[in-house]
């Protein structure tokens, strides 16, 4: 069986579910709320190319290195983007959170903030993961506030790593929350959730 296996995880303002071909027409609308693929540090799939985006996701799950997942709106059910388990190690036990994008409209507004819960009590709690890793852009600053707000640590920066999709090269900051640090992690995500400010 494969590690980790597909599962819906479910929150009050956000549900994580497997990703599949059906939701595209949604996903498709999703990606035009703000037109994220003209950000040059990110990659977000155009409407045009959600297909083809999620059946490469779908392939990566086929080869044990990807679970994608569906991000819905809890307040409306709409799905508004995606994220992942990527590079998965599973002799390693070990998982990147990733390949995150969500709708403009659904920024700045606790989904967030719960779908790194949700991902990360089922990394280190049902999965048993000694860590879970992020990783984004260097020139991704709105990414990497809200990876330090999750209380995730910056291990260092790949200088050179990949490129962008414009082409020019990528420098990557690798961050990380380690399992002795999950409880006091767990802690400040809930207080977030109860308070929640703008991301």
């Amino acid at each position: 069986m494969a590690w980790p296996a597909p599962v819906t995880l479910t929150g009050r303002h956000a549900a994580l579910e497997p990703l599949a071909a059906a939701h595209g027409s949604d996903l498709e609308d999703a990606a035009r709320d703000g037109e994220l693929w003209k950000l040059w540090y990110t990659s977000v799939p155009t409407p045009e190319g959600m297909a083809a985006e999620i059946a490469r996701r779908l392939g990566l799950q086929e080869k044990g290195s990807m679970l994608p997942f569906t991000v819905r709106r809890g307040a409306d059910g709409r799905a508004v983007g995606m994220t992942t388990y990527m590079n998965i190690d599973a002799s390693n036990r070990r998982v990147e959170i990733g390949s995150t994008w969500y709708a403009r409209s659904a920024q700045r507004t606790p989904l967030n903030t719960e779908c790194k819960l949700l991902l990360l009590t089922h990394a280190f709690e049902a999965l048993d993961c000694p860590a879970v890793e992020f990783r984004t852009s260097f020139f991704n600053h709105a990414s990497r506030r809200a990876i330090e707000r999750l209380g995730a640590k910056l291990d260092g920066i790949l200088r050179h790593h990949t490129r962008h999709a414009d082409g020019s090269l990528r420098d990557t900051c690798v961050y990380s929350i380690v399992a002795p640090e999950w409880p006091a992690v767990k802690t400040h995500l809930r207080f977030q959730l109860e308070r929640p400010r703008q991301e």
